[in-house]
C-alpha cells in the first residue's frame, strides 16, 4: 500500500510540475471553484491528458497549499461533470476533456479528429428504408420513398460521445461501412464532389431513454444534447438529414453571439 502511495505522489508531480496555478486568495471567487477551471483548461488544452494521475486530495492540498475540502470541493465538481475519476488506492485521473464543437457547418469526426480525440465509429446500421413525413419533408422527397439510413455510434479516446442517425438520398453517393468507421460523412461526401453550403440546424435537450443510456454508457435519464439538422449542398439541394444524440457530460456547442444594433 504505501509503494501504490508512493507511485500516486511521484505521479501526481510529474504530471503537476509543469502547471501553474494562479489562486487569487483576495478575490470573492472561491478558491475551489478557481482551481476546478485552471484543471478543467488543462484538460480541455491537453496539459492533463486522459489517463494522467493528479495523486490523492492530501496531496493535492500540500502541493498547492489549500484546505483539503477545498481540494475536494474543486475535484468533485470535476467528477461530476465526468472529467475526473477517483480510483481507490491511486487518486484522483484525467478520463477526458468535453468536447466543444463550434456551432457551423462541420463534421463531428473532423472537430474530434482536429481536437486530438481520437475519434472512431461504428456501423450500426446501414441499409434503405422507406421515408417518414419528417424525412421526406426535409429531402425534398415523397413519403414512403426510399432513402439511406445511416446510424453510427462515434467514440473519443474509447468513450462514447454521440449516436448518429443520418438519412441520404438513395442515389447521393456509395457508402462502404469500412471508410465510414475509417473518417467522417462529410469527408466523403466531399469526395465524391459534393459541396457543402449550408444547413438549417435545431439544438435541443432531454433525457436518455434505456437504449439511449446503453449506447452512450450513461444512466437512464442522464441529460442528452439533441441536434436536428438539414444540410445543403452548392445547387440548394437537400443532402442530408441528421437526428443525432450526444452526452451533456461530454459533448458542447460552442459558439459567439453578436449584437444586432
Amino acid at each position: 500500500m504505501a509503494k501504490t502511495g508512493e507511485r500516486s505522489r511521484a505521479a501526481a508531480g510529474s504530471v503537476l510540475d509543469g502547471l501553474h496555478f494562479a489562486l487569487d486568495r483576495s478575490s470573492p471567487v472561491p478558491l475551489y471553484y478557481q482551481l476546478a477551471r485552471q484543471l478543467e483548461a488543462a484538460i480541455e488544452h491537453g496539459a492533463l491528458a486522459p489517463g494522467n494521475l493528479l495523486g490523492n486530495e492530501i496531496d493535492l492540498s500540500t502541493r498547492l497549499g489549500l484546505s483539503r475540502p477545498t481540494v475536494r470541493q474543486a475535484i468533485q465538481s470535476l467528477v461530476d461533470k465526468g472529467l475526473l475519476v477517483r480510483r481507490r488506492g491511486v487518486g484522483t485521473q484525467v478520463v477526458h476533456s468535453q468536447v466543444k464543437r463550434p456551432l457551423e457547418l462541420s463534421s463531428l469526426y473532423d472537430d474530434l479528429e482536429a481536437a486530438g480525440q481520437g475519434p472512431t465509429t461504428r456501423v450500426v446500421r446501414h441499409e434503405r428504408v422507406p421515408a417518414s413525413a419528417d424525412v421526406a419533408a426535409a429531402l425534398g422527397t415523397a413519403e414512403g420513398a426510399e432513402v439511406t439510413l445511416l446510424e453510427r455510434l462515434r467514440s473519443a479516446h474509447g468513450q462514447p460521445v454521440a449516436f448518429l442517425c443520418n438519412y441520404l438520398p438513395p442515389a447521393l453517393l456509395d457508402l462502404d461501412p469500412a471508410r465510414l468507421e475509417a473518417t467522417g460523412l462529410y469527408h466523403l461526401m466531399r469526395l465524391a464532389g459534393i459541396t457543402l453550403h449550408s444547413a438549417r440546424q435545431t439544438v435541443g435537450a432531454r433525457a436518455a431513454d434505456a437504449e439511449e443510456a446503453a449506447l452512450l454508457a450513461e444512466r437512464e435519464g442522464a441529460a442528452l444534447l439533441t441536434m436536428r439538422r438539414t444540410a445543403y449542398d452548392d445547387t440548394g439541394r437537400p443532402v442530408e438529414y441528421g437526428t443525432h444524440i450526444y452526452r451533456a457530460s461530454r459533448y458542447a456547442f460552442d459558439f459567439q453571439l453578436l449584437v444586432r444594433s
